[in-house]
């Protein structure tokens, strides 16, 4: 009789969901959060496959956090094909009495998977190598434990297995989390484009902070959390130098433009509100930002149009593409820097799109190719049952209540018409039978200084004496037309939230 804990299939198991998680570490330790790491492709392939139905009730009900649970479940299913591998070659090891099986065919195994997975050689031997460790690991602790030790030795080498395990897999997440890209906009370098206005990034900035309502709690006109939402969990991870962006399709000539080269061009300064289309009527995926870039307009021509439906199609480096009608692109920009700052990788590094008046969802993130189409084509959101590639809805979002000292109820929020601008917000403190004017914040102002920001959003507030007893508030704004948004209420699915913002007081 043996104490040995690969002898037994629980310590067969154990050992082989520790080097599932090895490997998963090893992975991250050499990748980051990238494309490269090992659960990604699997995690972009439940993305793609998954029904629209699941797919919209995890934007609409979920949020960010039904694609953390879909990484989760990548992450899951990864570590169990390294698992599996480890087992099999722990347990073919066992079957031909050969103690180097074990660990060598961890590693063959795991290359295999992780190669298959990622098409990376190299990379792919991360993980292999983290998995075959513990399996050595556990190999020699049964060695150096002896053939007839006592139980409680046993159970001292899995419990040392385990703490290797981990304890690497801790050394590989912080290594990976160093490793990973720089994604947020609080940790982007400041922008240095020949072609950018940087004295004029400065005013504007300076403008908007002189213009944001002093309101304690509510998101300035510059958001400083702006909302992220993307079709996979990790996001690509583009070199500038290796950047270009090809006009295509129905054109005269192809056109192509690399990073440096849109860098030179003559930038503009352009404050924009963005929407996400699977915004809840009053969620927080709206923010505005000033962003920095060239205008499209300017490789239209270069390529000459020659579209019979006049449509445009958006594709991304991570695969992401999305149709809409041509005439939106032509105000739009190729934006490389946000509130002075290069753009961050959550936010579409190298380039994104800027489609002014139009839904998140066109906006499109890490681009790669405009093709001009002879026919209309289907989306990535419309194949899964989302309309979002029309004008965004006006709304007036209630955000911020609270009493002031003098008894009365102070409100706020933000009001959002797409091209058609902000004019008025009104306030109802009786369920919508009277209404009152709301004060607004100053428009942004334009790209060239005079005006307002064709589409950005505006700041309201509103004061008055609480009644002391149950009543409902109800917001609406109305555009630069007089034109009052509607009241139909309707959710996100399919082509965006509508109706007026309500809230009851208790007094």
């Amino acid at each position: 009789m043996t104490d040995a804990v690969l002898d037994s299939r629980r310590g067969v198991t154990l050992v082989s969901a520790l080097a599932g998680v090895a490997g998963l570490a090893g992975s991250f330790a050499v990748t980051g959060a990238t494309p490269a790491f090992l659960a990604s492709p699997v995690e972009r392939t439940l993305a793609r496959s998954m029904p629209g139905a699941i797919v919209s009730f995890a934007i609409t009900t979920l949020g960010s956090l039904g694609q953390q649970l879909n990484l989760v479940t990548a992450v899951a299913v990864t570590g169990l094909l390294v698992a599996l591998a480890a087992r099999a070659a722990l347990l073919t090891g066992e079957a031909a009495n050969n103690r180097l099986l074990p660990a060598v065919g961890t590693a063959v195994l795991t290359w295999v998977v992780a190669l298959a997975l990622t098409r990376q050689v190299v990379l792919a031997a991360a993980p292999a190598l983290a998995a075959a460790g513990v399996v050595a690991v556990a190999q020699t602790l049964d060695a150096a434990g002896g053939r007839v030790a006592p139980v409680s030795s046993k159970r001292r080498r899995a419990l040392s297995t385990v703490g290797v395990a981990l304890g690497a897999t801790a050394l590989g997440y912080t290594a990976g989390q160093r490793r990973t890209p720089t994604a947020t906009a609080e940790n982007a370098p400041s922008l240095d484009a020949a072609g950018a206005d940087n004295e004029d990034i400065e005013a504007k900035l300076a403008t908007a902070e002189a213009r944001t309502l002093d309101v304690g709690g509510l998101e300035p006109l510059v958001s400083d959390r702006f909302f992220e939402v993307d079709i996979n969990a990790v996001d690509p991870d583009v070199a500038a130098a290796d950047w270009s962006l090809s006009v295509t399709g129905a054109v005269e000539r192809e056109v192509t433009v690399d990073y440096e080269e849109l860098l030179a061009m003559e930038a503009e300064n352009r404050f924009s509100t963005l929407r996400c289309v699977g915004d809840s009527l009053n969620g927080k995926k709206m923010d505005t930002a000033l962003w920095t870039g060239v205008p499209v307009e300017r490789f239209l021509e270069e390529a000459g149009v020659d579209s019979d439906c006049e449509c445009v199609m958006l594709r991304a480096e991570d695969d992401y593409y999305e149709e809409f009608p041509l005439e939106a692109l032509r105000g739009g920009l190729l934006v490389y820097g946000m509130n002075g700052d290069v753009l961050p990788r959550g936010h579409g590094y190298p380039v994104r799109a800027l489609v002014p008046g139009h839904w998140g969802e066109v906006n499109v993130k890490w681009l790669s190719e405009i093709e001009l189409l002879e026919r209309e084509a289907t989306g990535y959101w419309e194949k899964r049952g989302w309309q979002g590639t029309g004008p965004v809805k006006p709304i007036a979002k209630l955000h911020h209540a609270r009493l002031l000292n003098d008894g009365r109820r102070e409100l706020a929020g933000h009001a959002y018409g797409g091209l058609q601008g902000v004019s008025a917000v009104e306030v109802s403190t009786d369920g919508g039978d009277t209404w009152a004017d709301a004060d607004l914040s100053e428009p942004l102002p334009a790209p060239d200084g005079e005006g307002r920001a064709a589409d950005a959003w505006r700041q309201w507030q509103f004061a008055y004496d609480a009644p002391g007893q149950p009543h409902e508030v109800v917001v609406r704004m109305i555009d630069e037309r007089g034109v009052v948004q509607t009241e139909e209420e309707t959710g996100p699915r399919p082509s965006g939230p509508t109706g007026w913002v309500s809230r009851r007081f208790d007094r």
